[in-house]
């Protein structure tokens, strides 16, 4: 099918449409040719001031928390691994030492160390979270007015519509 502003072209003549094709894709592939599709830049990037980064020594900082409870797990497992190490010898000296006696004798120590350490732990925990007493010492005459309030509260419906009632006596 014939378009109507497209002329018909004999066998043998250049024909436009497809000379302006050929030229379009010559002009990709060399674009594409000279160009790589990816470009990584390996500049070293930009320092903020003049000092470099030093290494500091020690612990990473953590909280307080954090620290216990690391110091915490070190410890549990350099107890885990002297608790181990003792077995093993005791089983290879004996060699017909029963495995399930020695982790109960070897195991307990390390269980009620653990155990110990938690309970203080926690004991420091409710001593520092309990309230500082108050004190409160008066000079003078104190006069005590006794205000008793009642409040009662009444809850009705599919949609909760809570009504508060106050009565003083």
């Amino acid at each position: 099918m014939q378009l109507p502003e497209q002329q018909p072209t004999r066998p043998g003549q250049p024909d436009p449409v497809m000379d302006q094709a050929l030229l379009i894709a010559a002009a990709v592939n060399e674009a594409l040719g000279e160009k790589p599709l990816a470009y990584r830049d390996d500049t070293p990037l930009p320092t903020i001031g003049t000092t470099p980064p030093v290494a500091q020594p020690g612990r990473p900082p953590m909280s307080q928390k954090a620290t216990d409870a690391s110091a915490l797990m070190l410890a549990g497992g350099a107890t885990t691994v002297m608790v181990g190490g003792a077995a093993s010898l005791v089983m290879l000296a004996s060699g017909y030492a029963d495995p399930v006696v020695c982790a109960v004798v070897l195991g307990a120590p390390a269980v009620v160390v653990l155990a110990i350490s938690r309970l203080v732990g926690r004991a420091k925990a409710a001593i520092e979270a309990a309230p500082s007493p108050i004190h409160q010492h008066y000079n003078g005459p104190v006069t005590i007015t006794h205000d008793q309030r009642s409040i009662t509260t009444d809850t009705r419906g599919l949609w909760a519509r809570t009504t508060n009632h106050s009565k003083e006596s």
